[in-house]
């Protein structure tokens, strides 16, 4: 490794498997120096061990600082909820306050968001995987369901920001998700491929709208999804024409753009070669998130170092999100409840 190297971590995030590094977890981490890691619901416990185990996380690891990321949409994708911390709504009740109070509802979305940011900064957790900016259908699968911040492309956008604005001042850079859009997707790319075969046209003024809108955010996530009048072969994530024509080109998002999770069966191959397609597709970062250290280890030897640009991204979605402001948590709490009630 090169001078000018050593402090230039391997484009990928990992997770790790329970709620402390085993001490080959932390070996392997320390050799390859992931760009960050990622925790789920089974690496949470306390507030306590989530501190300390993403101390840990960035104790195995020198010459840079790795990221952390989480999922914290609120609603059903939280992987922090009682009794140590607050169940937050799903970003349909900011959709459907709007609909009698858009005012209110953009400024209870972003407090939210601001509440949420608080909760994560304290664990040492510095990027959230949110807010989902996908534009549902009618009959499109409920995997995004009530996680889409309204029905309209206009409405998802501005309560998007909303999210956004919060999560930075409380210090968390936000990954807007999933682009070009997984609203029209009829299928959970969990599971399957989907395949979309609707227009360009009609996308660009839809789905691809609330990412053309957010285009100035720090970080996205792509979309499992195929849009064949676009790539009939290829997902986004791995489709370099999706990559360089529509996400960094129509939608004109110069941010760092990680995959989604490697291991989703919308994905074809093995996960090495997923990796690969995905950085060759134009992705800053691949994703793998379920912390198997076998599988981390296969996969880990042909990823390449962060190139020039990414970390040129990383370096600007640092600087985009800062400290954060001294905020009044109890007095933001409790105009959150003003604004959308007390929550289950």
């Amino acid at each position: 490794m090169s001078g000018a190297d050593a402090g230039r971590p391997a484009a990928i995030v990992f997770g790790c498997a329970g709620e402390s590094l085993t001490p080959d977890e932390a070996a392997f981490f320390a050799d390859i120096r992931p760009a960050g890691f990622i925790l789920f619901g089974y690496n949470v416990s306390t507030p306590d061990q989530v501190r300390a185990l993403v101390d840990s996380m960035r104790g195995c690891v020198s010459g840079y600082t790795p990221m952390v990321l989480i999922d914290q949409e609120g609603g059903k994708v939280a992987r922090l909820g009682p009794p140590y911390w607050t169940k937050r709504p799903p970003a349909k009740v900011f959709a459907d306050l709007a609909a009698t109070d858009p005012d209110g509802a953009h400024e209870a979305a972003r407090i939210n968001a601001r509440l949420m940011a608080h909760d994560l900064t304290a664990l040492g957790i510095d990027v959230d995987c949110a807010p989902v900016v996908d534009v549902p259908v009618q009959g499109a699968h409920d995997i995004i369901g009530d996680r889409a911040h309204g029905q309209t492309p206009e409405l998802v956008a501005s309560l998007g920001r909303a999210v956004c604005e919060g999560l930075m001042e409380g210090g968390v850079a936000p990954m807007i998700k999933h682009m070009p859009g997984h609203g029209r997707a009829r299928a959970d790319s969990h599971k399957e491929l989907p395949k979309v075969d609707t227009a360009r046209a009609v996308l660009h003024d839809t789905d691809f709208h609330p990412f053309a809108a957010l285009n100035d955010m720090p970080c996205a996530m792509t979309a499992h999804v195929m849009f064949t009048d676009i790539d009939s072969e290829k997902p986004a994530t791995t489709s370099a024409k999706m990559i360089d024509d529509v996400i960094r080109g129509e939608i004109g998002f110069d941010g760092l753009l990680f995959s989604d999770d490697l291991g989703m069966e919308a994905l074809s191959g093995t996960l090495p070669e997923r990796a690969a397609a995905v950085l060759a597709a134009g992705c800053d970062i691949a994703l793998e998130c379920w912390g198997d250290l076998e599988k981390m280890r296969a996969v880990a030897p042909g990823v390449p170092l962060m190139s020039d640009a990414a970390m040129a991204r990383y370096d600007r979605m640092r600087d985009a999100v800062g400290a954060p402001d001294d905020a009044d948590i109890p007095t933001l709490e409790a105009r959150l409840t003003v604004l959308i009630g007390p929550q289950d």
